[in-house]
């Protein structure tokens, strides 16, 4: 079971000081909140990507091949990058590259996004989404999966003989899980190809996510990836901690009621009450992430916003310490010991090239360095007589 922290990457002003942060100070704080992660023994960090304010995070796999130089041990994720306006082409480069750096410890959550204006910015009609999406991940998998892809489609420009570099590392994809809030078509593609299923699991009450993970599960095994019980299931989820649940309360009120997505809405309480947010003290937030199992089944992720709302930085990084040093060790040994015989780990580097290749060695890919352009072959300093130019 793997725990950890996504952030969205908002710039929010804080209600208590009336200070808002600027771009630099939430792109550290990104950083140190990795940082913080991994100090504490979480698993993972991730971080959504977004085109508009009042989010930073335009740039994820910049962001983290950074954090991947200043850690060790942390898996380093996104929630999500948009499968939809990035190019498929450019998704396979950014993360082989990222798994190269960061040693394998990495993997990627794929999303269309609901930002309806960031489509056409990138040459897109949201009301094709779902078609795009769903074409687009068709090449990015076929890209990490085959050194030279032939591919052609309705959205974007055909290939011919076209090998994406560099190749993923030791010739295992990342793995991929599937964002989704709502929507079932997202669920059948994870299920078809055997990849994760994310549940973003904020703000809706459970009956809805139980629904979609049911269906997953139900296609994962209908497509002969497993049973049931070992598809992989990953959820969000929101906290606050504090001492005891009257001062949890007291201090995550005024940003939870000025929060831009559910602020001037429900009282903090039947939010609370209604949806997975957990807010109270270390135990409260245990026995409400224990009941997720009760819900959803055994799974392979728990992820947790933290900062967000406005929250400053070091009121995040104490959420952080209390999640790692009294709240995730008890979940560690509880949720170990309620697993079913046969339910899988979540999926690594590791352990997938183990599964690969036995005890051989790895594959490394050496694509030819001498093979030119991929469409003809040639090489760039080759003119068609098959004298050298350009080589100065």
């Amino acid at each position: 079971m793997q725990f950890g922290l996504f952030s969205v990457s908002d710039i929010t002003r804080d209600p208590t000081t009336g200070y808002t942060p600027s771009e630099a100070e939430r792109i550290k704080s990104a950083v140190a909140i990795a940082e913080k992660a991994e100090e504490v023994g979480l698993d993972v960090f991730a971080i959504g990507e977004h085109h508009n304010p009042p989010f930073f995070s335009s740039s994820p796999a910049t962001l983290l091949s950074h954090i991947a130089a200043r850690t060790k041990n942390l898996v380093l994720s996104t929630s999500t990058t948009l499968i939809t306006t990035n190019d498929p082409v450019r998704i396979a480069e950014e993360y082989a590259m990222l798994q190269h750096l960061a040693d394998g410890r990495m993997d990627l959550m794929l999303g269309r996004g609901n930002t309806a204006p960031v489509y056409p910015w990138f040459g897109h009609d949201i009301r094709q989404s779902l078609p795009l999406g769903l074409e687009s991940y068709n090449l990015l998998h076929e890209l990490w999966h085959n050194d030279v892809v032939d591919w052609e489609g309705k959205f974007r420009t055909s290939l011919q003989g076209f090998t994406s570099t560099p190749r993923p590392l030791d010739d295992v994809a990342p793995f991929v899980w599937h964002g989704s809030i709502r929507t079932p078509e997202i669920a059948e593609q994870a299920a078809y190809y055997g990849d994760g299923f994310f549940a973003n699991h904020i703000f809706w009450p459970k009956e809805h996510y139980i629904q979609l993970i049911n269906f997953y599960r139900q296609r994962y095994e209908a497509h002969g990836h497993g049973t049931q019980e070992q598809a992989i299931v990953g959820l969000g989820g929101q906290a606050f901690i504090a001492k005891n649940s009257q001062d949890a309360f007291k201090q995550f009120r005024p940003y939870f009621n000025e929060a831009p997505v559910y602020g001037h809405g429900p009282r903090l309480e039947d939010f609370a009450e209604q949806t997975p947010l957990s807010v109270g003290s270390p135990q409260e937030v245990i026995d409400k992430t224990l009941t997720f199992r009760e819900h959803f089944g055994d799974y392979q992720r728990q992820m947790w916003l933290i900062d967000h709302a406005g929250l400053p930085l070091g009121t995040v990084l104490d959420q952080i310490e209390m999640l790692g040093s009294e709240v995730v060790p008890v979940l560690r040994k509880e949720l170990a010991a309620k697993r079913a015989p046969g339910v899988p780990e979540a999926p690594t580097h590791a352990a997938r090239v183990k599964t690969k290749y036995g005890d051989t060695a790895p594959r490394q890919p050496r694509p030819n360095a001498n093979r030119g352009d991929n469409v003809t072959g040639g090489s760039p300093y080759q003119d068609t007589d098959g004298s050298l130019t350009g080589a100065h």
